[in-house]
């Protein structure tokens, strides 16, 4: 079993969230985060927030790059070496998967 953190972050914008977190470890470990207030019925002017984050905590080989594309979207891509990273990223983002369903109060199909 491992441990989860509950924690509180504000976003830029000023909203407090509540956030989870934990390690992720293996040959390599990941610290993941997660949190959002759920739906709160707009866009980004009136609707929820969501936050995760995954980091680095120790020996994963692991290359993140943000970019805009020509017509000004944003995004990011993640870019893992070797097999142990694979297997603590995939329990990373099930973990934000399951904190995230949980936190937005909503039924899922």
């Amino acid at each position: 079993m491992y441990e989860v953190k509950e924690n509180s972050r504000i976003l830029k914008d000023g909203t407090e969230i509540t956030t989870y977190s934990r390690d992720v470890v293996s040959c390599n470990i990941l610290e993941v985060e997660a949190g959002t207030t759920g739906y709160r019925g707009g866009d980004t002017g009136h609707g929820g927030r969501t936050y995760f984050r995954i980091q680095d905590a120790a020996c994963t080989d692991m290359e993140i790059h943000s970019y805009t594309t020509r017509c000004g979207s944003n995004g990011f891509e993640v870019c893992l070496g070797g097999d142990c990273e694979l297997e603590t990223m995939i329990r990373a983002l099930k973990f934000i998967t399951k904190v995230l369903e949980d936190e937005s109060k909503e039924v899922y199909d």
